[in-house]
């Protein structure tokens, strides 16, 4: 007489189920190499900790053609990243000499050639632009080192041009 006890059934269906288990992530890891629609988080190099090459972000050039006449303000602060957004912004390309984005916490960034966003810093010694360029960044924070005036998140929720003078 052949019986089929369900009890002898049990420790093949265990042996099965474990095997697949086991089996999910080496199969898993096999599939084909697919790149997420989001991008991977921003990269803050603001903070101290893990650097990044510092050498690599261009610093700001100086209009060369100043001579003792002309006069220049210093940017410095949101004036200053308001200035470096601006000259960015419809610039073609990734990575630090390519296109700036506003960010909606009104922060600059770039993204790199992996489309993370790296944050931007303005220099700490500030921005020389010729006066009569700086006069768009007049109502920002930084200009000629005053503390008081807009920031960029006030730019970021409002979303309007500013009125160039």
């Amino acid at each position: 007489m052949n019986t089929l006890n369900p009890a002898s059934k049990r420790p093949k269906l265990m042996a099965l189920l474990l095997t697949l288990l086991l089996g999910f992530p080496f199969l898993s890891a096999c599939g084909g190499s697919q790149q997420s629609s989001t991008p991977p988080p921003p990269v803050d190099d603001t903070r101290p900790g893990v650097q990044t090459n510092r050498n690599a972000r261009p610093s700001p050039q100086v209009n060369r053609g100043l001579n003792n006449t002309q006069k220049v303000a210093i940017l410095a602060g949101a004036a200053a990243l308001y200035y470096l957004y601006n000259q960015h912004k419809n610039r073609q390309g990734q990575g630090p000499q390519g296109q700036y984005y506003l960010s909606r916490n009104g922060r600059v960034y770039y993204r790199d050639e992996q489309n993370r966003a790296h944050w931007v810093t303005p220099p700490p010694e500030g921005i020389r632009v010729p006066a009569a360029e700086a006069e768009r960044y007049r109502d920002f924070q930084g200009y000629n080192n005053q503390t008081t005036g807009r920031d960029l998140r006030d730019l970021a929720e409002s979303q309007t041009p500013v009125p160039v003078r």
